[in-house]
């Protein structure tokens, strides 16, 4: 893992199109901006999960469950 120091409004660019903004920090929270390119989703790590976890489900239902089309 890289841990970089940033100051606010000082920023982390990672390849050639993403680009993270340190907006403000107040005690333990940092509040951060993110530019990247709409074709690049940006989710908190919970949300995705959530979102692999549902996608893992979705791949193992057995097709002779659901009913006929």
């Amino acid at each position: 893992m890289l841990v970089l120091t940033r100051k606010i409004s000082q920023s982390i660019v990672i390849g050639d199109d993403i680009e993270i903004v340190v907006l403000e920090v107040r005690g333990e929270q940092v509040r951060i901006g993110i530019k990247a390119p709409k074709n690049v989703a940006v989710h908190r790590k919970e949300i995705w999960e959530q979102i692999v976890q549902e996608n893992v489900g979705a791949a193992q239902v057995n097709p002779e469950d659901l009913p006929e089309l």
